[in-house]
């Protein structure tokens, strides 16, 4: 069997397994979050933290919880990293220092995940499993608690109430991620994944120096790191390490498992709206970009010519043997178009179009299918863009889901998509500008420029994959990386639950002939153009001078 063949067949068979889990997944995700029962552990919950789940929130006091509970988060794992020297567990290792603690605070309570340093020689046992597994579940719940309030903006009428985050919040962890990351993780120790507490074990001899590895609880957090669009690794070749990710057969499990929710999350907003059919048209956009990426990255990376690529059978650079060109394709394309950030290979070691296809995925906004809720929330920001454009150009007030698209509401949507545009750009331009940050990069030209313009790009979108190649563990980039991924999270989000707030204040316009069939393919053709167009028109400029480019001259 050919590369490119077994390639496709992978492709085909995530296919498959997606959509068998897309029905029952997405109706079990909406019954968690139109029940008004409460889970007696949950109950427990929320009488330790002192939250009525019953109270209605309008969208001010929805956001106010969403930042206190993030800011606790930050507050909590920074502390963590600077006394883990004194935690037991440390493994001996010493307390990180104050810039990169701030960065991984930042990074994994906006579910971000971009990583500065080793992991196996700089995190202890409590850190990783009491700080960082534990925000890869709660930051995940938060962006799906908001996605729900936004459904329920487009769900209700002549109401500002959009549900109890604290509520929305416990129920995504306690009936979804919890459980799902129990069976996962089963599934990849049964595979050869490690899950223990060992400590420092030296192995052998290797390139003249000495061979250590350390164990750790890495199924139970890769588990959660691919299902909640995390992507934070235990070790710092991420998805490419044998512990995380030890077969090909993993490897496409850990693509299904980023994959599911973000997919399923739109059968949950048509079951929620009371239209199927609407979410299968936002299903089918979020399909059109993610397969056409990935047909995109495999003619790259298997077409370009010469002697080594035909004998390794693609651009194998970067790749690992076990798992090869067309499934590295598929999990670089994965999780660039999710905000998971995880790696099974280097992007930076892609071909020069290649590593542009994983950059412009992120600066999609992560919506096709996206992260873990904050891909819905997006996406349907574009689809109130989308509605907006046909209704100029019929020259009709535009409508969606029986709400009127006003001037709030277009103004809120537009704020959305301009935001993280804005972090991406100026803090590329800033790092270019200055002296001292180029100096991270390891490569000059096009390819320097790419390592920052991804920087920027993985942070701002939360995604934080690396391009590997940049040195990003100095003052200036975990300062302003993590500050790039605090407002690329929540900015956002309080233009999101403002325009749920005004939604839900509306009373329902009933469709009438002149209405635009927003389930229909046309519509889905429409949104696809113009999520294109507007990030083509934002970020061409730059893509121009990195990895276009490179991919051109090379």
């Amino acid at each position: 069997m050919g590369p490119v063949l077994a390639g496709v067949l992978q492709l085909l068979a995530l296919i498959g397994a997606l959509a068998l889990a897309y029905i029952p997944l997405g109706d079990y995700m909406a019954r968690v979050y139109s029940s008004d029962r409460h889970w007696r552990v949950e109950k427990w919950i929320y009488k330790g933290i002192g939250a009525d789940p019953d109270t209605e929130m309008r969208w001010p006091a929805y956001l106010r919880g969403v930042l206190a509970f993030s800011a606790v988060g930050v507050l909590f794992l920074y502390l963590l990293q600077r006394l883990q020297g004194h935690l037991p567990g440390s493994l001996g290792f010493a307390a990180i220092d104050p810039d990169q603690a701030f960065n991984t605070a930042a990074s994994f309570v906006t579910n971000t995940n971009w990583q500065s340093y080793y992991g196996e020689q700089a995190m202890g046992h409590v850190v990783q499993t009491g700080g960082l597994a534990v925000q890869n579940f709660v930051s995940a719940a938060v962006g799906i608690a908001v996605a729900v309030a936004l459904v329920r903006g487009f769900s209700r009428s002549r109401t500002g109430e959009l549900g109890n985050f604290w509520s929305d919040m416990v129920r995504g962890v306690v009936r979804i991620l919890v459980p799902f990351s129990v069976l996962a993780a089963i599934v990849l120790v049964a595979c050869g994944a490690i899950q223990n507490f060992s400590g420092i074990h030296e192995v052998g001899q290797f390139m003249g120096g000495r061979q250590q590895w350390n164990g750790g609880a890495v199924a139970s957090q890769e588990a959660i790191k691919e299902i909640g669009t995390n992507g934070g690794g235990y070790f710092n070749a991420n998805s490419a390490h044998p512990f995380e990710n030890p077969t090909p057969f993993t490897n496409l499990f850990e693509i299904f498992l980023l994959l599911v929710i973000p997919f399923a999350l739109t059968r949950t907003f048509g079951r929620m709206v009371g239209s199927l059919k609407q979410g299968y048209a936002i299903l089918a956009t979020m399909a059109t970009i993610w397969v056409g990426f990935i047909a995109l990255m495999m003619w790259t990376e298997f077409a370009h010519h010469g002697p080594a690529f035909e004998i390794a059978g693609g651009a194998m650079e970067g790749k690992e043997q076990r798992i090869g060109v067309g499934a590295s394709s598929i999990f670089a394309v994965s999780t660039t178009l999710t905000s998971t950030g995880a790696v099974d290979s280097f992007h930076s070691s892609f071909t020069g179009l290649g590593g542009g296809i994983t950059m412009l995925g992120m600066q999609l906004g992560e919506i096709a299918p996206g992260g873990i809720g904050s891909g819905l929330y997006g996406m349907l920001i574009m689809a109130v863009i989308a509605v907006f454009i046909a209704g100029l150009m019929v020259g009709r007030t535009p409508e969606y889901l029986g709400k009127k698209i006003g001037t709030r509401e277009i103004k809120f949507a537009a704020c959305y998509i301009l935001i993280t545009p804005a972090l991406v750009l100026v803090f590329t331009a800033a790092a270019m500008a200055l002296p001292t940050p180029g100096n991270s990069m390891t490569n000059s030209g096009a390819h320097g420029f790419s390592e920052i313009l991804y920087a920027y790009s993985s942070a701002a979108n939360n995604n934080g994959s690396a391009f590997a190649g940049l040195n990003a563990d100095t003052q200036w980039f975990n300062s302003t990386l993590g500050l790039a991924m605090i407002l690329g999270r929540f900015l956002p989000m309080v233009f999101v639950l403002a325009l749920a707030g005004s939604l839900a204040e509306q009373k329902p316009v009933p469709a009438t002939a002149g209405t635009l069939r927003t389930e229909k393919p046309l519509f889905t053709g429409l949104l696809v153009g113009a999520i294109l167009i507007i990030t083509g028109l934002t970020y061409f400029p730059a893509l121009a001078l990195g990895p276009l480019a490179e991919g051109l001259a090379s």
